[in-house]
Parts: structure tokens; C-alpha cells; sequence
């Protein structure tokens, strides 16, 4: 959702924020802000709009100071405005904030009955005044922000200051990701590492009741009661080079192409091939033992996620015989849930902070479910709180539209299915070497899939212009079709729709003519012809048709308007992962030449934080 930094220490804390919003700003774009305190006291600037327009006014008019706090905003309460954006001020106080405060208007009317006037629509401006109101009793800043947080229901991530004192930071989270760095003789705070990465590797994730001060000197932490707590400092090993473009016109183009090296990644590590065709996961606390007496198979998970859990229900089905039970993180948690104890639970997130799905996990652990978490982030709240996690190794996703985080997550999907079947005895030794050899050769293909990205662009200049695309997959390719239908809408803005090829009689064939472009994937699979005959139904009705096909299929030529061909070497349970590269691919090509900002499409963000 939002995006929060701050800064103490002896450097210009202005220019500290600014680089630090650019590496938040995918969190959120409807507008900017930021409150340095120095001598003058406190000086806070907002602006409506993209990152941009603040610095433009921060260059106009220089703020001067070594402590300050940040915010890039997508609007949850309150439309996207001046007045709506953080930081947002009470007398000598400011404060940003990410999430949703559930009991704002029942503390605003209070405030507002103590005379408290309101200038935004926001829920976060109650925070400001109720801590202003506390301080008045002669508390100090973390003495008042204590009782302030106490006070608070829904889902937050806050930091403050205060003109009073200006040798501290105070800071909370609870539901929402919050990071505290210390390097030298300054401090910071942020939404995710990311900003903190050009000063300091030694972090500390903040857990939900959380409350931090942070000064110059490092971080204290207590939990909601003020007691002490101790978390500890990890050391990351990202590096600040790889959240830049590296000439690449779009962070999505640049990483469509590193999901070669994605892949691999994932792989590292993960596999270890003996006499035994071992999968190992270091992980993942879950026994052998444990897995054997699991009863049924949950995975939860929102958005691109959800469609690779999806696939997952299809791989885990076919290699395990097991039934397997997805769900969408929102409709999961408000249904009575059927998880029993012992039973595994799956949940997917990129970033690891996704609200619905980790309150579907907690949930599921509360009913005595294994929870095992695939996820990017380390040291996210979901990994923290699971079982066990699959790390994907993906590294920074800074697009909003996801890509090699879901290939990632795949690759990982097989792997777990590969480590139950050996678990379970269902996968012999020598079949699961051919699939990790398999799982070797996938980058080579992926590789050969964004080198012809020329005929991708061909097609997009064809069809780009149409308003309406259909994408229609059978067996573990619907999923595919879902997705790419996902990443047409993400970010080119046309509507588009996923539908199980065999389901388009039944419906959506009503909407085919000549001017709805169907995008059909035919991979050579046991449901290929089942899949051309579906094709020829849409191309009677004079739908264009763009096919995807493995190479060795030829019958497809007089049939498609166009024809784009995964490597015949690719197996059909491991298709999915070259077609959603080349999926990718056309939806980028298309949304540029529609004009899109790709890397930030209107009215989304990377990680959805609240519900």
C-alpha cells in the first residue's frame, strides 16, 4: 500500500527521504510528502501525483535538518489530494502512516468534540491529534505514542516526530511491514529494505505490537504494553544496483529477463541430487513424518499468487494423487474454514505482508494446520510466522505487476510437490532426478522464449489497439490463461478475461466476433486436440486468434492469425512457466505501445497491505 521512511542522524535528512521514496514509490503514487525537523523547527511538504512533483518543490525550496520522516501514499481513505497526503500535523507533531485505522471515526468525532479541527479525509490525521492531545500532559513523545497505539484498531504501520524533541523517532506496526536500520551514527525506518540499502545492512523487522524509538544512537523496541523486547539485527545481502533499471526502459522488462537467473536462484540451494534424488529445504521445519500424516492439502493466496496456487492444485494432483484445496486469501478467511489439524497449509505471497492471506494462515495455524509459506521477502511476516518457507530467491521486484516473483513461485511449487512424493513414496528415485534435470533445462528455455521477444512485438503492434482480448487454456495452462489475462488488464488497461477453454461454449463465446483478439494456449499436451477444436470454434466467429504452441506443432499455421512456439523439450507440467514468460511479454509490449507507465499502473501497488 503505502510507503514510510524516515531518518535521524547528522546527514541533510531531505535528501535521505527523497532517495528513500524512489525505492518505496511502487507502494504508492497518488502523492508524496515529508516533515524534516532542524533548527527552524518543523518543515513539512506535500505534493498530489507522482514522487516527481515533491522533488520538483524540495529543489524549489530546500529543507533543512537531520531527522525527518517520509511518505508516498495510495489513498485508501480520502481522495488522492494535497491535503490528503502525509505527513499529516498537529500543532508540533507529524506522522505518517500505512494501513487502516477500523476505529477512526469513532476517535475523530471524540477529537472533534475536544475541538481538534480536521483538514484531510484521512484516517491516519486521527493519529496525529490523539498524540498531540497526549502529549499535552507533560508526556514525552514515546511516553505519549505508547498510549496513542493503544488506542488504535485495524490494521498500521506509523513513525512520528515531534518539534519539542528532535533526537528521536517513534514508530509501531501492527499488520502493516515496518523495518528499522542502524549504520554508523544514524538510523532509519522504512516500509522494506529497500531504501536502506545504499546505508546500512543490519536491519531489524518489526513484529505487529511492536512500538520503536529510534535516535541516532539505535533502536529500542517494546511491545504494546512497554515492556522490552528484543529483535534481532540480520544482515542483508541485497545490493542497491539491483533495484536500478540496468538500462532497461521498464523495472518490468528488466525483470521478464532476469527470470532466467530467477530460476536458478530458486533452484540453488534447494536441491541437492545423490543416490537418493534428495530435495532438501532448509527451510522448512515440517518433518517427513509430519507431511505423511497430513490429511488434505490447503493453498491460499490473492492476485498473480493465487493463480500460481492454481497451478499448484493441478502439479500437486497429477504427481501426488492427492486433492488439493485453493482458495482467494479475502474469500478464505470470512467462510467457516474446514481446515482440521495436521492438515498443510500453503499460503503465496510476494511480498510476504499480503493482509488477507496471512490472516487466512493465521487462521489456519489457530485450527492446528502446518503452515508453510512461499514467499520473495526475507524476513516478511509471513515467512517469519510460518512453519516453514520456500524463499523463491527472486530479489527485488520493484514493478507492480508481478513476473518473475510468479515464476519463482512455480519452480518452488514443484520442488515442494517433488519433496512429498519422495516423502510419501509416490515419486521413486530416479523419476525425481529426471525432473530436477528438467527443472535445470527450464532457464534455457525461458531464455529461448525473451530472445525471439521480437515476435512478440509484432503481434503486439497488430492487436494493440483493441479494446477486448479473451485468453482461453485447458488443465494446468487455464491458470495461464487467468494470468495473462491478469497482466493485459495490470498494464495496458483493455479488458481481457481468462476462461477454461472448455467452459467458452457455455458462455463467453457470445462475445466473440472479429474484434476481440483470443489469445489460446495449445502446448503439446494430452489436451491439445480437445484444445484446437476450442480454437477452431472462436476462429468460425472470426475471432483473430494468437496461438501459443510448442514447436513441433504445425497444424496450427493456417488456422492462427498468429503463431508463437515454446521449445518441444519443455514437459507439459513445466509448459506453464515459458507461455507466462511470453504472456508477459505481449502484455508489455502492448501496454507501452499504448502509452502505460508499466511500472506503475493506475490505482494498484505492489504489496496490498490492508484488506
Amino acid at each position: 500500500m503505502c510507503g514510510i521512511i524516515g531518518y535521524i542522524g547528522d546527514a541533510d535528512a531531505a535528501g535521505v527521504l527523497l532517495e528513500g521514496l524512489k525505492r518505496l514509490e511502487y507502494r504508492g503514487y497518488d502523492s508524496a510528502g515529508m516533515a524534516v525537523l532542524g533548527r527552524g523547527g518543523l518543515d513539512v511538504r506535500r505534493r498530489v501525483g507522482v514522487l516527481r512533483h515533491l522533488e520538483d518543490e524540495v529543489r524549489r525550496a530546500p529543507l533543512a535538518g537531520t531527522a525527518g520522516i517520509g511518505h508516498t501514499r495510495w489513498a485508501t481513505h480520502g481522495q488522492p489530494s494535497e491535503e490528503n497526503a502525509h505527513p499529516h500535523r498537529s500543532g508540533d507533531v507529524v506522522v505518517v502512516h500505512n494501513g487502516i485505522i477500523e476505529n477512526y471515526l469513532d476517535l475523530k468525532r471524540r477529537l472533534q468534540g475536544e475541538g481538534f479541527a480536521f483538514a484531510s479525509e484521512t484516517d491516519a490525521e486521527v493519529i496525529a491529534h490523539l498524540l498531540a492531545r497526549a502529549m499535552r500532559d507533560g508526556r514525552s513523545l514515546p511516553q505519549a505514542f505508547q498510549a496513542v497505539v493503544g488506542e488504535l484498531q485495524g490494521s498500521y504501520a506509523i513513525a512520528g516526530l515531534c518539534e519539542r524533541e528532535p533526537d528521536v523517532l517513534v514508530a509501531a506496526r501492527s499488520g502493516c511491514p515496518l523495518v528499522a536500520g542502524h549504520g554508523g551514527e544514524a538510523s532509519f525506518l522504512a516500509s522494506d529494505v529497500t531504501p536502506l540499502l545504499a546505508h546500512t545492512r543490519r536491519v531489524q523487522f518489526l513484529e505487529d505490537g511492536d512500538v520503536a524509538v529510534v535516535t541516532r544512537r539505535g533502536v529500542t523496541v517494546t511491545d504494546a504494553d512497554g515492556r522490552p523486547v528484543d529483535r534481532d539485527t540480520v544482515a542483508v545481502d541485497w545490493t542497491t544496483e539491483t533495484a536500478e533499471k540496468g538500462g532497461y526502459p521498464h523495472f518490468m522488462l528488466k525483470e521478464i529477463h532476469e527470470q532466467p537467473q530467477a530460476i536458478l536462484d530458486t533452484l540453488r540451494g534447494r536441491t541437492v541430487v545423490d543416490d537418493a534424488g534428495r530435495v532438501s529445504f532448509p527451510d522448512v521445519t515440517i518433518t517427513p513424518d509430519e507431511f505423511r500424516a497430513a490429511g488434505q492439502i490447503w493453498i491460499v493466496a490473492c492476485g498473480t499468487s493465487w493463480h500460481a496456487g492454481l497451478v499448484g492444485k493441478y502439479l500437486f494432483e497429477e504427481l501426488l494423487h492427492k486433492p488439493v484445496h485453493v482458495d482467494i486469501g479475502s474469500e478464505f478467511r470470512y467462510r467457516k474454514s474446514m481446515v482440521r489439524k495436521g492438515d498443510i497449509f500453503l499460503a503465496l505471497s510476494q511480498s510476504g505482508e499480503t493482509a488477507d492471506t496471512l490472516d487466512a494462515a493465521r487462521e489456519a495455524r489457530r485450527l492446528g494446520a502446518r503452515v508453510l509459506s512461499v514467499v520473495n521477502v526475507v524476513g516478511s511476516t509471513m515467512a517469519r510466522e510460518s512453519d516453514g518457507v520456500l524463499y523463491t530467491r527472486c530479489g527485488l521486484e520493484i514493478s507492480v505487476a508481478s513476473t518473475k516473483a510468479f515464476t519463482g513461485q512455480l519452480v518452488a511449487l514443484h520442488l515442494l510437490a517433488l519433496h512429498i512424493g519422495r516423502v510419501h513414496g509416490i515419486l521413486k528415485e530416479r523419476a525425481i532426478r529426471e525432473w530436477l534435470d528438467q527443472l535445470r533445462q527450464l532457464p534455457g528455455h525461458v531464455e529461448d522464449v525473451i530472445k525471439r521477444d521480437g515476435e512478440l512485438l509484432a503481434v503486439a503492434k497488430r492487436f494493440y489497439q483493441k479494446n477486448n482480448f479473451l485468453y482461453l487454456g485447458r488443465w494446468i495452462n487455464y491458470p495461464i490463461a487467468l494470468e495473462g489475462a491478469l497482466k493485459l488488464k495490470e498494464i495496458s488497461y483493455i479488458h481481457a478475461e481468462g476462461y477454461a477453454a472448455g467452459e467458452m461454449k457455455h458462455g463467453p463465446i457470445a462475445l466473440v466476433d472479429e474484434d476481440v483478439p483470443v489469445v489460446v494456449l495449445a502446448p503439446q499436451d494430452r489436451l491439445y486436440r480437445k484444445t484446437v477444436s476450442n480454437l477452431m470454434e472462436v476462429k468460425t466467429r472470426k475471432a483473430p486468434v494468437i496461438a501459443f504452441t510448442s514447436e513441433g506443432e504445425l497444424d496450427l499455421e493456417d488456422v492462427a492469425d498468429c503463431v508463437f512456439r515454446i521449445p518441444d523439450a519443455v514437459p507439459p507440467l513445466l509448459a506453464p512457466v515459458p507461455l507466462t514468460v511470453a504472456l508477459q511479454l505481449l502484455a508489455y509490449h502492448i501496454g507501452v505501445l499504448r502509452g502505460i507507465d508499466v511500472d506503475r499502473p493506475r490505482n494498484l501497488a505492489k504489496s496490498v497491505t490492508v484488506e
